[in-house]
C-alpha cells in the first residue's frame, strides 16, 4: 500500500456519513479538509525549524504560528458535523481575523499582509455557495475598511516589522501565498475533474438507459416540434431519430389522429398536468412497407423551460408501442358484438320457431282432429280430402323449416359436406322453375327463365345448386307483389357460371342491407310488415355459395326491386374440411365473399 493510498483512506475515513453516498459532496468536503489540515499540518512541522532559526518570536510571528492550528480544528468541526456552509464561513472569518491583526500591527493597508484580504473571497469560491461568498466578500471588505478608518484616524500602532524584517516577512507572505493559491487551485481543478467525471458518467447512465430503453422519450416545444427524441424510435418507427425532428413525427401522425395529438401536447404545456393520448403513427417496414401502428403518449410540463410570456414550457413525452393492445381491445370489442348478435340470434331464432312451428302443427293438430270426429261433425268426402290436403301441406311445411335448421345447424359446425359431381345447370334451372312456378302464378307473379340452351356442364354439388335457386326463387316471389315478374337468368363468365335472380318487388332498405344473410333475419319486416318463412333462406344461401368457393352480391332499391348475382365455379372440387362457411356474425365475413350494394337511380 503507497503512502498516497493510505493519506487517501485516512482522509475517507474523516467525511461525515451524511456525504458519502454523494460523489460531488464527498469531493468538495475532501478538498476542504484536505488544503487545510495538509496546509495546518506542514506549517505546524516546521515550527520548531522556524524558531531555532529566528529565534525568540515577535506579536506577529506567534500570532501567524497560533493560526495555523485554527484550520485543522474548523476541519475537525466539518468531519463532525457535515455542516460545510458553516465550515467554510468559519474559515473565511478565520483568515479574514489573522490577516486582519498582522495587518494592524504591520502597518495597516500598507502591510504586507493586507493583500491576503483578497484570498477570503477566492477560498469561498470552492463552497459552490453564493451564502458562503457573500459572508465572505463581507468579511474581506469589512477588514479592509477597518484598516482605513484606523489609519485614517491616526489609531493604529507603530509597525513592529521594519528594515531587513519587513522584507523577511514580505518574502516568506509571498512564499505561503503561492502556496495557499497553488492549495486552492489544485482544490478548484480537483472538483472540476471530479464535477466533470460524475456528469460524463451520468451522461452515460442516461445513454446507456435511453439507447435500451424500449419506450421512446422525447422533448417538445411549446408547438409540438421536437427538438430530442431518444434512440429507441428508430426501432419502433424504422427511421433515424433525426428524420423524425421538428415536423419530422407529427408529418407520421395519422391524419385522423393528428387532433388529439397536438391537443395533448398543449393540455400539457399550458395546463402544468400529465396527459396520455393514444395516436396512430407511420412505420416504415421492409416488410409491409409503410404501415400505421398504435402508439400510447404519456406527456408532462418541463417547467425549467417555461415561457412566461406565453404560460406555456416545454413537454417530455414517452411513447410506447401499443398495437398487440388495441388488437386485443379489438377481438375483446368484436367478442362482444358477436355475443351481443349471439343473443339477438337466439331471441330471433325463439321467436320466429314460436311461429313458424305453431301455426303448422295448430293446422295438423286441428284438422286431424277434425278427421277424428268426422261422424259427429258429418264430414263428406271432398271435405276430408281438403282437411288431408291442408295436414299435408302443413307437414311440408313444417318438414321444410326444420330441414332448413338441419342444414344451417351443419353448415355452421363445419359438417355439412357437399358431393362434386357433373351435372346439367340449365336442366336444374328448368326443373326449379317449374317447381315454383305454380306458387309464382297464385300470386300472380310472372316468373321468366333466360338461359342459352347450350350452358356447359357443371362439376359439384347439383343438390345444393338446387338448393340456392329454390331459396332465391322462393324469396324472390314472396317480397314480390302481385302484377310483377321474377327473371332468372344464366351465363358463362371465364371459368363461373353467373346467376342472377331479379324481381321487380319491394326491395331492400339501406339499414338492411347490412344485414342480409344473417340466420332468422327478415328484410323489410319494420317498413312493410312481417312476411311468412324463418329467415333462413338467404343465410342458407349464402353459405352454400361460400362452401362452393363462390361469390354472392345483393343489389336493391326499395320499391325497385331486388336482384340477387351468384357466381359459382364450373369445376368445383370440395376441400378435405370446409372452411370457408359463413357464421351467425354482426356483419357478413370476408371469407364468405358476399358483397351488398345499393341501387343508385
Amino acid at each position: 500500500m503507497t503512502l498516497f493510498s493510505i493519506l487517501r483512506e485516512r482522509l475517507e475515513s474523516l467525511l461525515h456519513p451524511s456525504v458519502r453516498g454523494d460523489a460531488m459532496g464527498s469531493a468538495r468536503h475532501r478538498a476542504f479538509i484536505a488544503l487545510r489540515m495538509g496546509g495546518g499540518l506542514v506549517a505546524l512541522a516546521g515550527v520548531p525549524l522556524y524558531l531555532a532559526a529566528r529565534g525568540a518570536p515577535s506579536s506577529i510571528e506567534v500570532t501567524i504560528l497560533a493560526w495555523f492550528v485554527s484550520p485543522i480544528l474548523i476541519s475537525y468541526y466539518l468531519s463532525r458535523t457535515g455542516r460545510f456552509e458553516t465550515a467554510h464561513i468559519l474559515s473565511s472569518a478565520s483568515l479574514a481575523t489573522l490577516v486582519f491583526a498582522v495587518a494592524v500591527q504591520s502597518g495597516g493597508m500598507s502591510s504586507f499582509a493586507a493583500i491576503w484580504l483578497v484570498a477570503v473571497p477566492l477560498e469561498a469560491a470552492l463552497s459552490a455557495s453564493r451564502r458562503v461568498v457573500a459572508a465572505a466578500v463581507g468579511m474581506a471588505l469589512g477588514c479592509a475598511i477597518m484598516l482605513v478608518l484606523l489609519e485614517w484616524s491616526g489609531a493604529l500602532p507603530a509597525s513592529t516589522v521594519t528594515g531587513d524584517l519587513a522584507t523577511l516577512f514580505t518574502a516568506i507572505g509571498i512564499t505561503l501565498a503561492t502556496v495557499y493559491a497553488a492549495g486552492l487551485a489544485f482544490g478548484a481543478e480537483s472538483l472540476a475533474h471530479t464535477s466533470k467525471r460524475l456528469l460524463a458518467l451520468e451522461e452515460g447512465r442516461y445513454r446507456l438507459l435511453a439507447r435500451h430503453m424500449s419506450d421512446v422519450i422525447a422533448r417538445h416545444r411549446a408547438n409540438g416540434d421536437v427538438n430530442f427524441i431518444s434512440p429507441a424510435a428508430e426501432a419502433l418507427l424504422g427511421v433515424p431519430g433525426p428524420l423524425l425532428l421538428r415536423h419530422g413525427l407529427f408529418d407520421r401522425v395519422h391524419v385522423a389522429d393528428r387532433p388529439r395529438y397536438l391537443t395533448a401536447l398543449s393540455d400539457a404545456a399550458r395546463g402544468g398536468e400529465e396527459c396520455s393520448v393514444e395516436f396512430r403513427v407511420r412505420r416504415d417496414s421492409a416488410v409491409h412497407g409503410g404501415e400505421f401502428i398504435w402508439v400510447e403518449m404519456r406527456c408532462r410540463p418541463l417547467e425549467p423551460t417555461q415561457d412566461k410570456a406565453s404560460g406555456a414550457c416545454e413537454v417530455v413525452s414517452v411513447m410506447r408501442d401499443v398495437t398487440e393492445r388495441k388488437a386485443q381491445e379489438e377481438a375483446l370489442e368484436i367478442a362482444r358484438r358477436e355475443a351481443e348478435e349471439a343473443g339477438a340470434s337466439k331471441s330471433r331464432f325463439l321467436a320466429t320457431m314460436s311461429h313458424e312451428l305453431r301455426t303448422p302443427l295448430n293446422a295438423i293438430i286441428g284438422f286431424s282432429e277434425m278427421l277424428t270426429h268426422e261422424d259427429e261433425m258429418k264430414i263428406d268426402a271432398a271435405r276430408r280430402r281438403e282437411y288431408a290436403g291442408l295436414i299435408n301441406e302443413s307437414g311440408l311445411h313444417l318438414l321444410s323449416v326444420v330441414n332448413g335448421i338441419l342444414d344451417m345447424s351443419k353448415m355452421e359446425s363445419g359438417k355439412f359436406e357437399l358431393v362434386a359431381e357433373p351435372f346439367a345447370p340449365r336442366e336444374t334451372l328448368a326443373s326449379s322453375c317449374n317447381l315454383m312456378v305454380l306458387k309464382a302464378r297464385d300470386k300472380g307473379v310472372e316468373l321468366m327463365l333466360r338461359a342459352p340452351s347450350d350452358l356447359p356442364q357443371m362439376t359439384g354439388d347439383a343438390r345444393a345448386f338446387k338448393q340456392i335457386l329454390l331459396n332465391l326463387l322462393s324469396n324472390a316471389i314472396k317480397f314480390t307483389e302481385e302484377g310483377g315478374s321474377v327473371t332468372v337468368s344464366a351465363e358463362v363468365a371465364g371459368r363461373e357460371l353467373a346467376l342472377r335472380v331479379t324481381d321487380t318487388g319491394i326491395g331492400i332498405g339501406k339499414d338492411d342491407l347490412a344485414h342480409l344473410g344473417k340466420a332468422f333475419f327478415q328484410a323489410g319486416a319494420s317498413y312493410h310488415g312481417r312476411r311468412e318463412g324463418t329467415g333462413l333462406g338467404l343465410s342458407i344461401v349464402k353459405n352454400l355459395v361460400a362452401l362452393h368457393g363462390g361469390e354472392m352480391r345483393v343489389d336493391s332499391e326499395l320499391d325497385r326491386g331486388t336482384t340477387v348475382s351468384v357466381r359459382l365455379p364450373i369445376v368445383f372440387t370440395p376441400a378435405a374440411k370446409p372452411s370457408n362457411i359463413a357464421t351467425l356474425s354482426p356483419a357478413p365475413r370476408a371469407d364468405s365473399k358476399v358483397t351488398l350494394v345499393k341501387k343508385i337511380a
